[in-house]
């Protein structure tokens, strides 16, 4: 667990969604991935794709508005 992931998974309204973050847990019912927005939990049935992704890109430091740096 720990593993940064993506998981596409169809939407009980219809349409697919993705879940991207780390897998806290998973069973052959079930994986809980914890995202920006909090836990999701997407049910094995409704698993399309998933995958390991790398972990997100380091914040980018702020610009300075008169371009001294």
């Amino acid at each position: 667990m720990g593993t940064r992931v993506v998981i596409r998974y169809r939407r009980a309204e219809g349409g697919f969604s993705d879940a991207l973050g780390d897998l806290v847990a998973a069973d052959d019912d079930a994986a809980v991935v914890h995202t920006r927005r909090g836990p999701v939990r997407v049910a094995a049935a409704d698993a399309v794709l998933g995958k390991p992704v790398p972990p997100p890109p380091a914040p980018r430091g702020r610009r300075d508005r008169n371009g001294d740096g």
